[in-house]
């Protein structure tokens, strides 16, 4: 008798879900190095409906398949890669192919596709309110000039010709990642592949994200439908119940 109730609900709160991830996809448009998220919905196990007599049980009939509620399944990222942006910041970085920069957090060492970095006050590159960035070695790299250029392998050499560090790039089967916060990831198993010097560095550039507007903006009106649509219904199923609950059954 309450299935309907079940079935909608449930409908709206995935629908919900659906709309916060599309609506964190449109916020990020303009962040560098973004990657773009798509929620999956599945429906429980499927349920054999069957008719029995009011007294004996026997002699069923199937009436058919049932597959009430549908959730939230999965939330997958989108990985491809953004197209480079020339922004001529002197600490603008952008990958042109696969890998993450690697930068030191309190909680331990993130990546990202980020490359818009900065220096603080002691020379240390970093990324703005995360921390510093790793070079080849591991260690943070220290820019005490800014009379520097950028090679394509991600070497970064001072105005006499010292080399003053290298970013370390490292790929990843990106199953092994987790999204976190600020356009960071965590590594679930291991640390990866080291790449360094095998992936272009574009000096003065940085990745765009990769959201399509137009396919989030037709993804949140289906979205904004189905749910409305639910509610609507369960409003609807409501009154219904209240009907057969207060009319129909009513002697008079």
């Amino acid at each position: 008798m309450y299935q309907g109730f079940y079935e909608l609900t449930s409908g709206m709160i995935t629908q919900q879900r659906n709309l916060n991830t599309i609506s964190n996809n449109m916020a990020n448009v303009e962040t560098a190095g973004y990657k773009s998220d798509k929620m999956t919905m599945s429906t429980f196990d499927e349920q054999m409906l069957i008719r029995t007599g009011r007294t004996a049980k026997r002699n069923t009939k199937d009436l058919g398949v049932s597959t009430p509620i549908v959730k939230a399944d999965q939330t997958y990222t989108d990985y491809t890669q953004g197209s480079p942006e020339e922004t001529d910041g002197k600490y603008d970085f952008c990958i042109s192919g696969d890998g993450f920069f690697s930068v030191r957090t309190d909680s331990g060492v993130q990546y990202t596709r980020n490359g818009g970095f900065s220096v603080s006050n002691d020379g240390t590159l970093m990324l703005d309110n995360i921390g510093p960035v790793l070079g080849a070695d591991g260690n943070p790299i220290t820019i005490d000039n800014e009379n520097f250029t950028v090679s394509e392998d991600g070497r970064i050499f001072s105005d006499t010709g010292r080399i003053l560090g290298q970013l370390r790039i490292t790929t990843f089967d990106t199953s092994t990642l987790h999204k976190e916060d600020n356009g960071m990831y965590t590594a679930t198993t291991d640390g990866g592949t080291d790449a360094t010097g095998q992936t272009d560095i574009l000096y003065g550039y940085l990745e765009t994200s990769n959201v399509n507007m137009i396919d989030e903006m037709t993804d949140m009106i289906s979205a904004e439908r189905a749910y409305q649509g639910a509610a609507q219904m369960l409003k609807m199923y409501d009154n219904v119940l209240d009907q057969a609950a207060n009319s129909a059954g009513r002697i008079v």
